[in-house]
């Protein structure tokens, strides 16, 4: 597991320390018989380590800085075992800022030209973490990730970068935290911008690629599926496994959103929702809500149940327009609505829109809804019905150019992943054979 780990990204995290107590409290809490060195220095080791696995992940970070055993707990296989056991997950968001597919046709999505002409890619190397319960913000560096890779899926810790060249596409499995890279053998048919599906588990990953095929130079269509599987079982099928897309399916590129043993797409024209079974490596296609007045439907995870987050727009109703959320019954065929966002919220919501239509992110009991074409972003908690607007990150600036978007992704923070260690197995002699 050692192995994994790369030294390049000791401390991926950009702080902001907020200010001090006095020096009053401080010397107060020093003379405290509670602070007394002579008791908290005799802790045990395993007891200070169970301690610091609960850490978020940026005190954890800050905590390394402390001592040398404290900063060689990252390569600890001991600490990482224990982390996987008790470290409490949280639900945080992770957002990139890059270019919309629209402006992305055969060529990186942030290409630029140097002096010569000559066209080259630059690979997005920052993005931004949110912490929806400290309402905080973290820059975190993907300065590994080769150039030519665009974010497509998130997982069990691990996001999931895709090559923006059409043709085969190579994928790539990065724990942002620990620094660890790990290939994929690339895919056996040639697409342009397919949507991706990723389920990361303790013990397997999964993961489905599905539609964008490339008929000729210059079209596509949406005709197949192509799935990868492995498991600490021995198990593994490297795109070997294939299916056909429901006829005339029309799904827009991007993530696919995981639900138990399910990946979920929205399809268009009209709306839809398309199930693609892992196990069973089949389609179903599942009747939308209201599908006639939806505009920008979006499919979100929340608390292990399938969302349908969308506007309602028809002159006629009775009703006046809104942002509504359904949920997905255990029958697998009917929506519940379950919310509206208030009214003159959704006013706010509409004018600050444009009419340009917004993205939508679950994790856990929160929705984040983003506004298309900007940097801002609208935070929904489940549990206790509040809607507010999150801060703006200091580090993002603001969105200039029209083809620029927020993207954001489900992010589990997590300084281990070990199921990664089975691609290890596969792709290495793969890849050797490639380069020889």
């Amino acid at each position: 597991m050692e192995g994994a780990f790369n030294n390049a990204m000791l401390l991926p995290f950009s702080y902001t320390f907020t200010p001090g107590t006095s020096s009053t409290n401080v010397t107060d809490s020093v003379t405290s018989p509670w602070m007394d060195t002579r008791i908290w220095s005799k802790l045990p080791q395993t007891l200070i380590d169970r301690v610091l696995a609960f850490l978020p992940p940026p005190a954890f970070f800050r905590a390394r800085c402390v001592c040398k055993r404290w900063y060689g707990l990252l390569f600890s296989n001991n600490f990482l075992e224990l982390y996987i056991q008790i470290s409490p997950r949280r639900h945080w968001f992770l957002f990139f800022k890059h270019k919309s597919l629209k402006s992305c046709i055969y060529r990186n999505n942030n290409s630029t030209s140097d002096s010569g002409g000559k066209t080259m890619t630059a690979n997005i190397c920052e993005g931004y973490l949110f912490d929806p319960y400290d309402i905080a913000w973290y820059r975190i560096s993907f300065s590994l990730v080769p150039s030519g890779f665009s974010p497509a899926a998130a997982s069990g810790g691990l996001i999931c970068w895709v090559s923006d060249e059409a043709g085969a596409k190579s994928i790539i499995l990065c724990n942002p935290l620990s620094g660890s890279l790990s290939q994929l053998p690339p895919t056996l048919r040639p697409r342009l911008f397919p949507s991706i599906g990723l389920k990361v588990g303790p013990s397997s990953i999964d993961v489905a690629v599905a539609g964008d095929d490339l008929i000729s130079p210059y079209a596509v269509k949406n005709l197949s599926t192509e799935s990868f599987h492995i498991d600490v079982g021995g198990f593994y099928s490297l795109w070997g496994t294939t299916s056909s897309l429901p006829r005339l399916c029309s799904l827009e590129s991007g993530q696919m959103v995981c639900v138990d043993d399910r990946f979920y797409c929205m399809n268009y024209n009209p709306f839809s929702v398309l199930a693609y079974e892992i196990a069973a490596n089949s389609w179903c296609k599942i009747q939308a809500p209201m599908r006639r007045f939806l505009r920008s439907p979006r499919l979100v995870e929340s608390m292990g149940k399938l969302i349908l987050v969308a506007a309602v727009e028809k002159s006629k109703l009775n009703v006046p327009k809104s942002l509504r959320l359904w949920r997905l019954q255990p029958c697998g065929t009917t929506w519940i609505e379950i919310e509206r966002m208030p009214q003159q919220l959704y006013l706010q919501f509409a004018e600050l829109g444009g009419g340009h239509g917004f993205d939508c992110v679950g994790h856990g009991e929160f929705i984040a809804i983003i506004i298309r074409g900007s940097i801002k972003v609208l935070l929904f908690d489940i549990l206790r019905k509040m809607w507010q607007w999150i801060p703006p990150c200091s580090c993002i600036d603001g969105v200039g150019d029209d083809d620029d978007e927020l993207h954001g992704f489900a992010y589990e923070p997590t300084v281990t992943t070990p199921v990664t260690g089975l691609l290890d197995q596969i792709t290495i002699p793969i890849f050797q054979s490639f380069t020889s």
